[in-house]
């Protein structure tokens, strides 16, 4: 994997605070012409270092304001793949993770509402390969934040 030097890192800095800035005007922070922006912008996406552009939505204007996260507990020693493939069927799962610690995974599910969330938890459940799982609902979220580079 390619290395950012400083000036990557300003470009990269520039587009987390405004993906939608132009080339000239991210060029104008960093010191560096539209052209050549666009040649490092360029590169960072080849290398995976910059993996797309995206709009942030909220999810509640979706209509999918309810969220969990739920401990994965599995049935003996269960490949991490085989885990993704696993979840990777369920619409409501919008991030899974292996973690240390006594459950296997973490998954984070959105929902509708709790009916919802409710249906969604059953079906994680009946995973063939899972065991049990342990739900934390979300009240609010007090703090997100994008990666700073």
């Amino acid at each position: 994997m390619l290395r950012m030097d400083t000036l990557d890192q300003r470009i990269v800095s520039q587009l987390v605070t405004d993906a939608r800035a132009s080339y000239a005007e991210i060029g104008a922070v960093v010191g560096l012409s539209a052209p050549a922006v666009k040649r490092r912008v360029d590169k960072l996406l080849d290398v995976g270092i910059l993996r797309g552009f995206t709009a942030v939505v909220d999810p509640e204007a979706l209509g999918w304001g309810t969220e969990a996260f739920v401990e994965v507990h599995c049935h003996g020693n269960v490949p991490t793949h085989r885990i993704r493939s696993g979840l990777e069927p369920l619409p409501e799962v919008v991030a899974a993770y292996t973690v240390s610690g006594p459950a296997d995974a973490i998954v984070h599910l959105r929902a509708a509402d709790i009916h919802h969330l409710e249906t969604a938890l059953e079906r994680l459940r009946a995973v063939e390969f899972i065991s049990r799982t342990v739900s934390t609902v979300v009240l609010s979220r007090l703090l997100e934040r994008p990666p700073q580079p």
